[in-house]
């Protein structure tokens, strides 16, 4: 018999999408009815957690020649548009077929609006870090001249106006920064001034999809070479330059794992000896759960996940999130970080050399490691969402 209906609303990117499927995996297997909000370009993503797809058109940049706004504000507009233009389509199913909890991403922003609409708790799944006490006033400087320029002062007025329409008479930066419940899927050691997040903030960390850690699809080496995956995600993967430095500073006695991503391909690459392998796109946590290495742009989620798997890191970030992430795990003694301006084959190799060699990484990497596991993940998720439906 199918209890509750939960309502998960997000967004159309995938490194948004993968953080919240091990737990709705896990809530149709308790037996809850779950519809998932998402843009059909990845529709395919959701569909095994067993949750009924709830698709819509997207204008989220996905293809070969999209790209994010450049203007932190006009990248937060796409995200405002989109749920602007999806929150009609949601209300026609959900007055219908009302939810009795609401779930979201962080850009699922329609989602608090229905759950004002309809009277139930709405919940955000945050694939990274949120706001602690006194974080409007410690971010002042980066965020202040960000809602004074004329696309954040746009942003406000046009998100404001939303939220009247919707009854809701909070200012836009004050509703969109400080959520009522939020369940964070990060470690706690990945959360800046953790010891300031309040008590609507649960900590239930990274909560891996059974299904991806299952994949075995790509199988280490049998050449006992140390394993090196390089991956810039899904959105900043244009890194010719830095491949071309990893096969020159590892080819010879690494074995190289590249995810290209859309901007790059194989062939620019020249002829590839048989320790580099290269791929659009790679199982990431099957490498990492043989990789001595990792060489990332920070993300939150692979961030997370080399934590989880106990891999050092080497960031090269190279926007939003990224720095921080770099700085956090470079602060945490696991991982260094390496500006793009100083990326060479040497400063690679001595970069990547000094994280996978050094006792002390591996010493702190083994304690984070159980202490990021210690978390609960996926049944602690399950556990909380069910909490807020009592």
């Amino acid at each position: 018999m199918l209890r509750n209906h939960i309502v998960m609303v997000g967004c159309t990117a995938p490194s948004h999408v993968y953080p919240s499927l091990g737990v709705i995996t896990e809530l149709v297997r308790r037996g809850h009815r779950v519809s998932y909000v998402v843009g059909s370009p990845l529709a395919g993503l959701v569909a095994p957690t067993g949750a009924t797809v709830v698709e819509h058109p997207t204008i989220f940049p996905l293809g070969e020649a999209a790209a994010w706004p450049d203007d932190p504000a006009d990248a937060m507009r796409v995200f405002l548009d989109e749920a602007i233009a999806l929150h009609p389509r949601l209300t026609s199913v959900f007055d219908e077929d009302r939810p009795d909890l609401l779930l979201h991403d962080i850009g699922g922003l329609g989602a608090p609006l229905l759950g004002h609409r309809y009277g139930v708790p709405a919940v955000q799944l945050s694939p990274t870090l949120v706001a602690w006490e006194g974080y409007d006033e410690d971010m002042a400087e980066v965020m202040d001249p960000i809602k004074a320029s004329p696309s954040g002062v746009d942003y406000a007025a046009t998100y404001n106006s939303w939220l009247r329409a919707n009854g809701i008479s909070k200012d836009a930066w004050a509703w969109l920064g400080h959520p009522a419940r939020v369940l964070s899927l990060i470690p706690r050691a990945m959360q800046p001034h953790a010891d300031r997040v309040g008590p609507h903030v649960r900590f239930v960390g990274p909560c891996l999809d059974p299904a991806r850690l299952a994949d075995r699809s790509w199988q280490p080496p049998s050449s006992g070479r140390p394993v090196l995956l390089v991956s810039f995600g899904t959105a900043y993967n244009d890194q010719l330059d830095v491949y071309r430095a990893c096969i020159e500073a590892f080819a010879a006695d690494w074995h190289v794992v590249m995810s290209l991503g859309k901007h790059v391909s194989p062939a620019s690459l020249g002829p590839l000896p048989p320790s580099v392998e290269v791929f659009a796109s790679v199982p990431q946590l099957a490498v990492l759960s043989a990789a001595s290495a990792f060489i990332t742009h920070a993300g939150m989620g692979g961030a997370t996940e080399s934590l989880w798997f106990g891999v050092p890191t080497v960031a090269i970030p190279q926007a939003a999130d990224q720095f921080g992430n770099a700085a956090q795990l470079e602060a945490l003694g696991v991982g260094r970080h390496l500006p793009a301006s100083s990326v060479t084959a040497a400063s690679l190799r001595e970069a990547v050399t000094g994280v996978s060699s050094s006792p002390s990484v591996a010493a702190r990497l083994a304690s984070l490691k159980a202490e990021v596991r210690g978390h609960g993940g996926v049944s602690a998720a399950a556990d909380a969402v069910e909490s807020y439906l009592d």
